[in-house]
C-alpha cells in the first residue's frame, strides 16, 4: 500500500515529501490558533496544530486555486450560453480504508475551507448513510459485508448527488448510527445550498458500487476534486484494533449499543474478534474494491505509523 521507490519521471503524480509540501508558498491566513481541534479529530486519530500547518493548510491553498478556476469556468460558460444560472456546489471526495483517518481529514477540511476569505458554505456527508438497513442487508445475506460495494443503496446515493449538480436547493441524506450500526429511521441530514460539499466514504473512488455491468455514472463522476488516504495495511490494521479497544471502554458501555455484548470481553478475546472481522471484512474490502481506486484519485495523502502524513502525491495536469 506504500509507494515503493520507481522511476516516476513519467508518472502521472508529482511527489511531495512532507518538508516539500510544508514550504510550499502562498499559504492562506487563518487564525489556526483559535481552532479547537479536539472538535475535528476522530476517535484515536491524533491531530496537532503543526499537522494543521504542514499538511492542511497548503492542501487548503491548492483547493482554493481549484475552487476558484471551476468558479470562472462557471461563469464564463453561462456568459456563452447567455444563460445565467445559479453556481454549482463544488464536490470534494475522500476515500480510504477503515480506520485510516478520512473523517479527521473530511472534517479538517471542511473547517479550513470554511475560514477562506469569501466565507463559503462548506457540507460534509459521508456515505454511511447512504448504506441499506440492517434489516435489507439481512435479507440479502450480505449483513457481514457491510461497506462492501453492494451494501450501498448505490441508486440513492448517486440521485443524491446528481441533485447537488444539478442545482437543487434542498436536499435530504440518511443518517447512520455507529451506535446503533444502522440507520436511524426518519432521520436526516438536510443539505440546502453549499458553496462546498464533502462526501466521505471507503468506496467513493470505485467505478461501480454494484455488479450491475448496465450502471455507467458512478459516484466519483460527481466529484470536482478526488483525496485519498492512504497508509499501510500493518499501521492501518494497529489504529483499527486500538480503536476497538477504546470503543470497548466508551461506546460499547452503553448498552443500546449494538457491540455492547464485547464490552465485558477479555482483552484477548476482544483482539482476537477484532482480528477476524479486520482478515474476514475490513482487509478484504480494502484489498479488493478500496486499494484499487487508489490512483484514481486527484491527491494521495500518505500516512506514516504515527498517522501524520509523511508524503503527498498530486496529479499532474
Amino acid at each position: 500500500m506504500i509507494f515503493k521507490p520507481y522511476d516516476v519521471t513519467y508518472s502521472p503524480f508529482r511527489s511531495f515529501t512532507r518538508q516539500e509540501w510544508s514550504m510550499l508558498e502562498d499559504h492562506p491566513e487563518f487564525p489556526i490558533a483559535g481552532i479547537d481541534l479536539t472538535q475535528l479529530q476522530a476517535l484515536n486519530e491524533p491531530l496537532t496544530m503543526e499537522e494543521v500547518e504542514d499538511i492542511y493548510i497548503p492542501l487548503i491553498r491548492l483547493l482554493q486555486i481549484h475552487i476558484t478556476h471551476y468558479r470562472n469556468l462557471h461563469h464564463q460558460r453561462e456568459e456563452f450560453f447567455k444563460n445565467p444560472s445559479q453556481t454549482i456546489p463544488y464536490i470534494i471526495g475522500i476515500a480510504g480504508s477503515v480506520a485510516v483517518g478520512k473523517s479527521t481529514t473530511a472534517r479538517v477540511l471542511q473547517k479550513l475551507l470554511s475560514m477562506l476569505p469569501e466565507k463559503p458554505k462548506v457540507e460534509l456527508i459521508t456515505t454511511d448513510g447512504f448504506l441499506y438497513p440492517n434489516t435489507e442487508l439481512e435479507k440479502r445475506g450480505i449483513l457481514n459485508k457491510k461497506g462492501f460495494p453492494e451494501s450501498y443503496d448505490a441508486k440513492n446515493l448517486l440521485a443524491f448527488l446528481a441533485g447537488v449538480k444539478s442545482g437543487r436547493e434542498t436536499l435530504e441524506a440518511p443518517v447512520y448510527s455507529h451506535l446503533y450500526y444502522d440507520i436511524i429511521p426518519d432521520e436526516v441530514q438536510r443539505i440546502e445550498k453549499p458553496d462546498i460539499l464533502i462526501v466521505e466514504g471507503i468506496n467513493v473512488l470505485q467505478v461501480s458500487l454494484n455488479k450491475k455491468p448496465r450502471r455507467r455514472v458512478f459516484v466519483s463522476d460527481f466529484f470536482d476534486f478526488s483525496i485519498y488516504v492512504d497508509a499501510a495495511e500493518k499501521d492501518i490494521r494497529q489504529w483499527y484494533l486500538d480503536r476497538f479497544k477504546t470503543l470497548q471502554k466508551t461506546a460499547f458501555t452503553n448498552p443500546e449499543s449494538y457491540f455492547h455484548q464485547y464490552a465485558s470481553y477479555k482483552e484477548e478475546d476482544l483482539m482476537r474478534f477484532a482480528n477476524e472481522v479486520w482478515e474476514e471484512i475490513n482487509l478484504s474490502n480494502l484489498e479488493q474494491n478500496i486499494l484499487p481506486t487508489r490512483f484514481r484519485a486527484d491527491l494521495i495523502l500518505e500516512k506514516g505509523e504515527h498517522h501524520f502524513v509523511r508524503g503527498v502525491r498530486i496529479r499532474k495536469i
